[in-house]
């Protein structure tokens, strides 16, 4: 921010070093610098770089972690005993830039896109300390915004203390309020997986015996059936029934005949009663004339020849 200061001015005439004594002081606006960011923010914004459909998400269990950062202080040792005290396999890959002055945000973008065009890591942490607007300034470059909107790889941005945002912030893929929590976010602990997979195995071997003891029951169940007890007393039954039906089967078919029988028999009598030969047989006759029976007299001519049947044969004569 700016401010009016109210005091007086020495000079220290060997070095000529001004110096102000100050009584007073009070806001005058906001700085440059803030305006530029605050600009800066609106305009990013307003294209969508901070919308999280564009977030990648961190992966779980990554095999190395490129960090961007000064090569000396306290911020790569923070992010290495972090990150190889939760996981003693992880690799570290350190890729130097400076975090402040002029010219640290280009070596920032750059950093991060050799990072991707050589796939130098599975996820990227870009970090430093804590500072003033202005040391962290290089961390609000639109530069630097857009290699890290632009990175295939996903970032996380562990930039100043908790309080202080930055653009990169807003970008990232993640935020992390300190490079001590970028490392905790980036790699999970192996001691907590190892308990999980303990407990996940610990719980498929209880399913798994439950299972089995379940399964047992079954079977024993099975075979204190009767099916397995005694395999053939269903088919004897199967038998048994079959013989029953075959008996109802025939005694049916022997009633049927039998009356078949006694109605072809019934038939045969009335048939005979009926028949020419009875009537023969008490001392009749028949006459036929061309192998039609004559039943009047009136049917017959003088000289007609007729066929003449008795009970014991037959006889030709003719009509005089």
């Amino acid at each position: 921010m700016k401010v009016v200061v109210f005091g007086t001015v020495s000079v220290f005439e060997r070095d000529g070093v001004y110096q102000v004594y100050c009584k007073a002081m009070k806001e005058d606006g906001i700085g440059d610098l803030y305006t530029a960011y605050n600009e800066l923010k609106q305009k990013l914004e307003k294209e969508g770089l901070f919308d999280q459909r564009y977030k990648k998400k961190i992966p779980f269990m990554p095999k190395r972690i490129g960090v961007l950062t000064s090569k000396t202080g306290a911020v790569i040792r923070d992010i290495i005993n972090v990150s190889t005290r939760r996981n003693p396999n992880v690799y570290i890959r350190l890729l130097p830039v400076p975090v402040q002055g002029e010219g640290a945000g280009e070596k920032i973008a750059d950093a991060i896109r050799i990072m991707n065009e050589k796939n130098l890591a599975d996820v990227i942490i870009v970090a430093r300390g804590g500072g003033s607007l202005e040391d962290l300034w290089p961390f609000n470059e639109e530069v630097v915004a857009r290699a890290i909107f632009a990175s295939k790889l996903p970032v996380i941005s562990a930039v100043g203390h908790e309080t202080d945002f930055t653009i990169a912030d807003f970008v990232a893929d993640l935020r992390a309020p300190t490079p001590s929590a970028a490392a905790e976010l980036a790699v999970p602990e192996i001691s907590k997986i190892e308990e999980m997979l303990r407990n996940y195995q610990n719980r498929y071997r209880i399913a798994l015996k439950k299972n089995v003891d379940f399964m047992k029951l079954r079977f024993e169940k099975c075979m204190q059936s009767r099916a397995y007890k005694e395999p053939m007393q269903g088919i004897n039954e199967k038998y048994i029934t079959v013989d029953m039906l075959v008996k109802n089967i025939c005694n049916d078919i022997n009633k049927k005949i039998t009356l078949c029988k006694k109605d072809f028999t019934s038939s045969i009598t009335k048939l005979d009663a009926l028949s020419p030969l009875k009537t023969l047989a008490r001392g009749y006759s028949i006459a036929s004339k061309d192998n039609k029976v004559i039943k009047k007299a009136e049917e017959l001519n003088t000289g007609d020849k007729i066929n003449i049947r008795f009970s014991d044969g037959e006889r030709n004569a003719e009509i005089v």
